[in-house]
């Protein structure tokens, strides 16, 4: 379902572990003064579809629904949030959640190499949104909510589960945000070298 780790040339970032998470990182950068919109444009949206190997070629995905999918980012966003702070959804967020959550998504198959594919007969970006909305649903009512964390990076601020076995985890990807505070830690150690 998702590749790599860390921005691609688009921006997009994947390897995060799950998928609702990948998507709120459409929009980057939240903690900074100016957050990054990945999902400019309408072409965004279809392109994060295809980048992010749920479908194959992406329908162009049209204005109303880009808006659509920005909002249902940020009510994960905001919902993860509250839950990872000990709260409960805000029931408005709550409600778009389940919209979405409710409407034909992508099923789960598997490919020819015994990996995990999706498929919808006639597939558009909105059976990619259902399946993004049932997998935050999942994240805030399953295991794995003890584990929603934050990125330490203050400029990232990016959502993911900890799934390290101490829950001490600290940073969204290891291979971004981690890497990035471990280079300034070593700079600060050895101001001469860098």
């Amino acid at each position: 379902m998702e590749s790599g780790d860390g921005p691609r040339d688009d921006g997009f970032r994947f390897g995060n572990g799950r998928l609702c998470f990948t998507f709120t990182a459409t929009l980057g950068d939240r903690g900074a003064p100016a957050p990054r919109e990945r999902l400019a444009v309408p072409g965004d949206l279809s392109r994060w579809c295809v980048e992010a190997g749920l479908l194959d070629e992406a329908p162009p995905a049209g204005p109303v629904t880009l808006t659509a999918a920005r909002r249902l980012r940020e009510a994960i966003d905001r919902a993860a949030e509250r839950v990872r702070t000990g709260g409960s959804p805000d029931p408005r967020d709550a409600e778009i959640l389940n919209d979405w959550a409710a409407r034909p998504a992508l099923a789960p198959r598997l490919d020819e190499g015994g990996r995990l594919g999706w498929h919808q007969d006639g597939a558009q970006v909105r059976h990619v949104l259902a399946l993004v909305a049932r997998d935050a649903v999942d994240v805030l009512t399953g295991p794995a909510r003890s584990r929603l964390r934050r990125c330490a990076d203050p400029d990232c601020e990016g959502l993911f589960v900890d799934v390290s076995r101490p829950g001490n985890r600290r940073w969204c990807s290891m291979n971004t945000c981690g890497n990035k505070a471990k280079k300034a830690a070593y700079r600060r150690r050895h101001p001469q070298s860098g």
